[in-house]
């Protein structure tokens, strides 16, 4: 790939290349866009096939967090880092030591958090070099395990989608298809039980079913059957890409609201069950709740401050929706706009200067 014609494309800031020959580090940190603040978001360990396959995922994942930092109201912009490892064998001190101080080398222009690969004591060590750094031990003002904030985001925007559909938000007796029950979607499944709604799980994980199973009276079906059960909610909660051709045509559901991300596998499955009138509650609006948790920590951790931000989830996706209808798109299209809208108006009036007559936009 041209990375320069890439980034231009996209409208990239900065893309950073770390290594170090000591701990056998090899890192990459993306900054999308800082037009509301500093930017914020995880780092990945990953054994990667390829230097470029690192590359594209980094600038996916960077992009991907401008986006919903932006539809959730936070001001700061959207980062990623990506480690090239493996997180089982490579992982040591002197690795994360090194990733810090590069961190700290951007003088807050980057802040990094957990992400898939990397846990709290990794963050522990990253802090050592550099402040930039969240979801590290409670012991340093870190929010602690983000799943049941996220959880209740989730379950905030699932009562607004449901509000669309239904025309009540009340989720009692209504009946939720729950496709993976890991740490998010138990403490969802919480929140729904405790409603009243009737749930439907799965998981590839036969102690994750039987726990929702024991705990709130779920009904438990094959990871294939999932798809396919009358329910008023299908919630992914487990693998991307999950909304597709082989299963759109198997959905019963009016509503698609859960805490998975990249839930549609391309474009064109978002613009399937828009027509059918399926109702979709766009996966980076939905599922903020953990950044805006984290984000929280920048002013130092409130968990009431940081759980009436989550709140507003339910909010942001009504303001989708009403895109949508205003200008007649898919709520997958709408959320990019609403993203895009708010970038642009901060944009204009704080960076906007007139040179020559000219009106000239900056970061």
């Amino acid at each position: 790939m041209n990375i320069f014609d890439y980034m231009q494309k996209y409208d990239y800031e900065q893309l950073v290349f770390c290594q170090d020959e000591n701990s056998g580090l090899k890192a990459i940190i993306c900054i999308h866009d800082t037009t509301l603040g500093p930017a914020l978001g995880g780092t990945r360990m990953w054994p990667y096939k390829s230097e470029e396959e690192a590359i594209v995922d980094v600038l996916r994942l960077a992009r991907g967090m401008t986006y919903k930092n932006a539809a959730a109201g936070l001001n700061i912009g959207g980062g990623k880092a990506v480690i090239i490892g493996d997180p089982r064998k490579d992982k040591s001190e002197e690795l994360f030591r090194a990733f810090g101080r590069y961190i700290q080398g951007l003088n807050g222009r980057y802040i990094t958090a957990e992400d898939v690969g990397t846990t709290v004591a990794d963050m522990d060590m990253i802090h050592l070099e550099t402040d930039f750094v969240t979801g590290v031990s409670p012991a340093f003002g870190s929010s602690g395990n983000p799943s049941p904030v996220t959880a209740y985001g989730v379950y905030r925007g699932m009562k607004a989608a449901a509000k669309l559909a239904f025309g009540s938000d009340d989720l009692s007796g209504r009946v939720v298809a729950v496709q993976g029950v890991g740490n998010v979607a138990y403490n969802l499944c919480r929140h729904l039980h405790e409603e009243g709604a009737h749930l439907i799980v799965t998981d590839i994980n036969e102690e994750n079913v039987n726990r929702a199973v024991e705990d709130f009276g779920a009904k438990a079906v094959g990871v294939n059957e999932i798809f396919s059960v009358d329910c008023d909610i299908f919630s992914p909660c487990a693998l991307g890409a999950i909304i597709n051709d082989d299963t759109i045509p198997l959905l019963k559901a009016k509503v698609i609201a859960g805490a998975a991300n990249n839930q549609l596998k391309e474009e064109r499955h978002g613009d399937m069950i828009h027509e059918m009138g399926i109702i979709y509650a766009p996966d980076y609006v939905i599922n903020a709740g953990g950044v805006i948790n984290v984000a929280d920590e920048l002013q130092g951790y409130n968990r009431e401050r940081a759980l009436k931000k989550v709140e507003t989830i339910y909010d942001n996706i009504l303001k989708v929706f009403e895109i949508a209808e205003r200008d007649g798109v898919p709520s997958y299209k709408a959320a990019d706009r609403m993203a895009e809208e708010r970038i642009a108006s901060v944009a204009k009036s704080r960076n906007t200067f007139l040179r020559n007559g000219k009106t000239v936009y900056h970061r």
